[in-house]
């Protein structure tokens, strides 16, 4: 064999090593290049206020109707106010009548979500992929296309207007 036709099946076969990542879907993938951050409750209370530190660590919830997100209309992002992670893009906010900013979906692999028992029904509750912090939950009675509303408190996150 000569090296020319080496390199050919060499590349080749390299080449379909790299086909299986693309059937991975988009969320796994946005998952792993996710650097994890981890901080002593020390370190959480000295960066956030007192109301930030309680629901992002202890699982607080901001009264409702409190939030000036809630009337935020620009175009941007939504992020954590924690770590700067983007959630969710504003194209994807509506307005549930609940009192706090709410969105039909997140962006692929930001959040995590783990079962909340602390009332009589169990709740999906989700956290910054990030920094773990907690920012509300989520329920099946969001608008189309997903169905989905992500209720979070809005002092937990930072909007960030497209081209700032």
């Amino acid at each position: 064999m000569d090296r020319r036709t080496f390199i050919k099946l060499a590349g080749g076969g390299a080449s379909m090593l790299a086909v299986p990542q693309l059937l991975v879907p988009l969320h796994a993938i946005a998952a792993e290049r996710i650097a994890r951050i981890s901080r002593s409750d020390a370190e959480w209370k000295n960066l956030l206020t007192p109301a930030q530190y309680d629901i992002l660590r202890h699982e607080g919830t901001e009264a409702p109707f409190t939030s000036p997100l809630n009337h935020e209309k620009r175009s941007g992002i939504y992020a954590c106010i924690a770590c700067d992670l983007p959630l969710f893009p504003s194209k994807y906010k509506f307005d549930s009548g609940t009192g706090w900013p709410s969105f039909y979906d997140v962006l692929a692999g930001h959040v995590e979500t783990r079962i909340d028992r602390k009332l009589v029904l169990p709740r999906t509750e989700y956290h910054c992929a990030r920094c773990g912090g907690h920012h509300g939950h989520v329920f099946n009675d969001g608008p189309k296309p997903t169905g989905l509303r992500y209720c979070n408190n809005g002092v937990v996150l930072k909007f960030i207007a497209e081209g700032a």
